[in-house]
């Protein structure tokens, strides 16, 4: 960390000496003038105080302007054309791997140049993570911009590998209120009301929480996982997040549950860490406490109302079996009074996970491509296991156990990746036929 602090100080004095050197009137030209100065210039300190000049007059713009630098950024610094000309010319004449090294350097777009200078000055990491929200948001309304994005995304893939994360055990007593806080406004899937509900979340013996870190982003976290030590797999959240609930210690326990994952950064959005955080804290957990023999999620299935009620519209043209068709309208028309014996709530799910598919083959559900994606078995579908607002209009309070057996977790993974295939319990199979 003195390394890092240090490290900052002396780009701040050096952006400091280079924003003395830039003229008085150069400050007057637009934002778009100004990056190509970036791009054209070599001197180390002006170019530290351009960067950081551009992205200091960058968060002064309305929504609108940022769009419109957005796809001045796309057009004006896009690949040069001559020059990949040039370099496609010498390729067919000498048919050699200089040349073909070449192509692949002619054709990079001057944006990605334009992104690693920006980065440069001092604190311009977690604002080019800010920048990329920004652009997310933009594309919303002028997707053309999703060229753009795939620079950031090519860049932000690399430095924030899994070799630049640092995993960190959040806890009451060591870690700092600021991060504490930040794990508060964060938690994406089951709220945090407050400091004493943070407390019981990371302070009691059988409850644990780890993040990852990147050292240009201080304090701010990129993902956190909450775990519960229980002795069996649970098939509700309430039990897991009340107050009243029965404080375990560590070593009377069997099984660590990943009951809430959390990305922090929307700007960091679709950049992949967080197979490599349960799989480390998986390991974390063996070490410290050998008795852990079950490792599981208890995880939402955030989509599929949504999904259901869409097929709804379709007037019978979905293509879905009668049964799911006839669960999801007396679904529908039971609103949120569904009974935990709900003949029907699990098959739907049961289908929903197993055979809605997006057009590449993979589930539609995020969760669910999210853990078989790193290996985990689909191992049991839960009625009402979450009873909350939120958790009903998800998925009428259907959650799923992902289960991650160290013995399998690679085998399928693989069988994943390459053919697609969804690994589950022969219990959650059986809910199709």
């Amino acid at each position: 960390m003195r390394t890092n602090r240090l490290l900052g100080d002396l780009l701040a004095r050096v952006s400091d000496i280079g924003r003395s050197l830039i003229p008085v009137e150069d400050l007057e030209v637009t934002l778009g003038d100004r990056c190509e100065t970036l791009l054209s210039g070599e001197g180390e300190a002006t170019g530290l105080a351009l960067a950081r000049e551009i992205l200091d007059r960058y968060q002064q713009l309305s929504r609108a302007d940022k769009c419109l630098f957005f796809v001045e950024m796309m057009q004006r610094f896009g690949v040069e054309a001559a020059r990949l000309s040039r370099s496609i010319q010498a390729w067919v004449k000498n048919n050699d791997y200089n040349s073909a090294r070449q192509i692949h350097f002619a054709s990079e777009p001057r944006s990605l140049e334009l992104i690693r200078r920006l980065n440069r000055a001092p604190g311009a990491t977690q604002d080019l993570v800010s920048m990329r929200s920004d652009l997310l948001l933009a594309i919303t309304t002028s997707p053309e911009l999703k060229q753009l994005d795939a620079d950031f995304r090519h860049l932000f893939s690399s430095w924030f590998n899994r070799g630049f994360l640092e995993l960190r055990r959040i806890d009451w007593n060591n870690t700092p209120a600021l991060i504490l806080e930040k794990i508060i406004t964060y938690e994406a899937v089951h709220e945090i009301n407050g400091w004493e509900e943070l407390r019981l979340r990371v302070a009691a013996e059988d409850r644990r929480l780890y993040g990852f870190f990147h050292r240009a982003l201080g304090a701010e976290p990129l993902i956190f996982v909450e775990v519960a030590m229980t002795r069996k797999m649970p098939g509700a959240i309430a039990p897991i997040l009340t107050a009243q609930r029965e404080m375990l210690q560590p070593d009377q326990a069997s099984t660590a549950v990943f009951y809430s994952i959390s990305n922090c950064q929307k700007g960091l959005r679709g950049i992949s860490f967080g197979s490599f955080l349960i799989k480390q804290v998986v390991e974390e957990l063996r070490h410290e406490l050998p008795n852990l023999t079950t490792f599981v999620t208890l995880s939402p299935i955030p989509g599929m109302r949504q999904w259901a009620q869409q097929q709804l519209v379709r007037n019978g043209q979905s293509g879905l079996p009668d049964k799911i068709v006839n669960t999801i309208s007396r679904l529908n028309d039971e609103a949120d009074s569904v009974s935990d014996n709900d003949p029907g709530l699990r098959e739907l799910a049961a289908y929903y996970l197993l055979e809605v598919k997006r057009d590449d083959g993979s589930p539609l559900d995020t969760v669910a491509r999210f853990h078989l994606g790193n290996g985990a078995c689909l191992e049991q579908i839960n009625s009402l296991a979450d009873t909350s607002p939120h958790g009903r209009k998800n998925s009428w309070g259907v959650m799923v156990n992902y289960l991650y057996d160290l013995s399998s977790i690679e085998r399928n993974h693989e069988a994943f990746a390459n053919q697609q295939k969804i690994i589950c319990s022969s219990a959650v199979r059986r809910l199709l036929k």
